[in-house]
């Protein structure tokens, strides 16, 4: 005979129920946000399974916890090379810890995981607020948020992507204006990109301005999209390079990107950046010690970090907050980017 369950969870019940956690909590703490024929079964099944309330829980619930969730989708593989992350998370721990918060991170293998950390942490309040990172376009999470404003949340995206919710926007428009002049004053007038994925809704604000801008200038203009990671920067380069006439100029989406498609372009004998100039998105330390240095749109992510972290203490506090942008972009040019090459320009 198996042995029973010694404690019965809010997930048992909402498993058995075939609800979620956070409808299983509104239910059994009389809150409003489920039907009342939920709310009987949700009881129901809670009776039978002999589900006993967590006096510990309770009380936790009803005070701070004086921490602020992320989750990250990312690639694990990704997540350890790329220095965005480390630096953005570098931002809001030094920022929190000066009010004697803490950052709680959870990482998450697909949406579906994704979604159950979240309705987890509205559900048993184990966060006072949470941070939303990489958006997509028509992005679930926003409508669970809206539907839980007793749960405040920042969203670091293209305000236009955040139905409201409170934003830390970056001009990421404004950003390629100067990535597209940069090249077009230098003579190029073939460019390509290799892009991040395409479901993104950086990607598509970026896609969109990248598209206008080129068109307005005239310049023949090509995107790969890739998941981010440096083999598929390296793939998309490849191929790019395999075309006739080539692009004289390509620009990356991320640093690791750049650097892997700055390698290929060395190991095909394409010089660069005399017969290929090469931009980065991201600046970081590895754009700096590349050969030749990689020219890249830099922001103070450390400062950005510092940003979201004060932004959600306010709202935890109960202050309104719009939307707030970062600092601009600003170019920092190296010599990874010259004059394209006499022949091949249109």
């Amino acid at each position: 005979m198996a042995a029973q369950k010694s404690k019965v969870t809010i997930f048992d019940v909402a498993k058995a129920s075939g609800v979620s956690s956070s409808a299983v909590s509104y239910a059994l703490n009389g809150k409003p946000g489920v039907s009342e024929a939920t709310r009987a079964k949700v009881l129901e099944v809670a009776r039978e399974l002999g589900w006993k309330p967590n006096g510990a829980a309770q009380s936790l619930a009803q005070s701070k916890t004086r921490r602020i969730g992320l989750v990250l989708g990312y690639d694990p593989q990704l997540l350890a090379v790329e220095p965005y992350m480390m630096s953005l998370i570098s931002g809001l721990g030094a920022e929190l810890e000066r009010k004697d918060y803490s950052l709680l991170v959870r990482m998450s293998m697909d949406h579906d995981d994704e979604d159950a950390i979240i309705e987890d942490w509205i559900a048993t309040s184990n966060v006072d607020a949470m941070l939303l990172l990489n958006l997509e376009i028509g992005d679930d999470r926003i409508e669970t948020m809206k539907q839980n404003p007793q749960m405040p949340v920042l969203a670091v995206a293209d305000a236009s992507l955040t139905a409201g919710l409170p934003t830390l926007a970056s001009d990421d428009a404004a950003a390629v204006g100067l990535a597209v002049r940069h090249l077009y004053d230098l003579g190029h007038r073939s460019i390509a990109r290799v892009a991040g994925p395409e479901e993104l809704g950086h990607s598509y604000i970026r896609d969109a301005a990248f598209s206008e801008a080129t068109t307005e200038l005239g310049i023949r203009y090509r995107c790969l999209h890739t998941d981010y990671t440096p083999a598929s920067g390296a793939g998309a380069t490849r191929r790019l390079l395999s075309v006739n006439p080539r692009p004289t100029a390509i620009i990356y989406d991320n640093d690791v990107m750049a650097l892997a498609g700055e390698s290929v372009a060395a190991v095909l004998g394409v010089h660069v950046p005399s017969e290929l100039s090469i931009m980065s998105w991201d600046d970081s330390f590895m754009c700096e010690a590349a050969h030749p240095g990689i020219t890249a749109l830099n922001r103070d992510i450390v400062r950005s970090g510092h940003m979201a972290a004060s932004l959600m203490l306010k709202l935890i506090d109960g202050e309104d907050v719009g939307v707030v942008e970062e600092p601009p972009y600003v170019l920092k040019v190296r010599e990874s980017t010259s004059p394209a090459p006499d022949d091949r320009q249109a």
